[in-house]
């Protein structure tokens, strides 16, 4: 188990900012997660954080308790039952159950490689790439509330929508789910290093992002009409649009959170005005203003 106060969360997102959490959480097993929950208090707000990609922490930190999964979750398992079924857990890295489907020979699974969090982040947001969604191989999902109790839920409880899910219970999180997957005998690792390549080459990979900031319009791209706007480059104290892919913001070592939420803002309103289009950021922004 990890407790620590004021721990600072530019060490856990993937923007490398963010001030202090107050209470920060990593359980060494579930019996502790479920024992911790148990005994916070009712009103003590909780937050839930993978690799902290598509994560922006403000400069003054988060009040209550952060909880870490990555290092804590990390079941990943193929059902004896079921052998086209996967039981992964929400602090698995999405790029190691693309790799591991593939020695299974199950897909289509290569996509999770373009993900940059944990399955648990890409649950709560529908995460994708390369055409395929987390939640088009969903059988079932795992969730603990506030209280520590554990729910198994179907498909069926939730909203799904493009990069968007709406959950039965609003205090209630992702331990996991269960995946079903295709025999492929053809599947090889070749194919996620190619698309890895491929991600290399077309994406800021080795700077500090978030990923892709905002959600595809329907019927366009982001990164697209930010750059129609000529916006590649543009910078507020040191976040700048990536000049590889305008739908990446980078930390180029000196921003602050405040220098990326408003760069954020700007690009969001210059877009709007320009192409008459509003995009929706894919980020989630949590804690207080310094």
């Amino acid at each position: 188990m990890i407790l620590r106060r004021d721990e600072p969360m530019s060490r856990h997102t993937s923007w490398h900012v963010g001030g202090p959490a107050e209470v920060w959480f990593v359980p060494a097993d579930r019996s502790e997660l479920v024992a911790f929950l148990g005994a916070l208090e009712p009103k003590v707000p909780i937050h839930w954080v993978g690799l902290g990609s598509n994560l922006l922490v403000r400069d003054g930190g988060v009040r209550g308790v952060v909880i870490g999964t990555h290092g804590a979750l990390t079941g990943l398992r193929r059902r004896e039952a079921a052998a086209r079924e996967v039981e992964v857990e929400a602090g698995v890295p999405c790029a190691r159950v693309a790799r591991q489907c593939i020695r299974w020979q199950l897909g289509p699974a290569e996509f999770f490689a373009g993900i940059p969090g944990t399955v648990g982040g890409a649950l709560a947001m529908n995460a994708g790439a390369y055409g395929e969604e987390t939640w088009s191989r969903v059988l079932e999902v795992e969730t603990i509330d506030r209280d520590g109790a554990i729910h198994r839920r179907p498909v069926s409880d939730y909203r799904i929508g493009y990069r968007q899910v709406t959950a039965p219970a609003a205090e209630e999180w992702f331990l996991g789910a269960r995946f079903v997957f295709e025999a492929r005998p053809e599947a090889s690792l070749t194919t996620v290093q190619e698309l890895l390549v491929r991600r290399r080459e077309t994406q800021p990979i080795g700077q500090w992002s978030c990923g892709s900031v905002f959600a595809n319009p329907p019927g366009d791209h982001a990164a697209r009409l930010i750059e129609s706007c000529g916006l590649k480059g543009f910078r507020i104290g040191g976040g700048a649009v990536s000049r590889k892919h305008a739908n990446f913001i980078i930390n180029e070592g000196n921003a602050s959170a405040l220098d990326l939420e408003q760069l954020i803002a700007h690009v969001q309103a210059t877009v709007e005005r320009e192409c008459g289009i509003r995009l929706e950021p894919e980020v989630r922004m949590i804690g207080e203003y310094a």
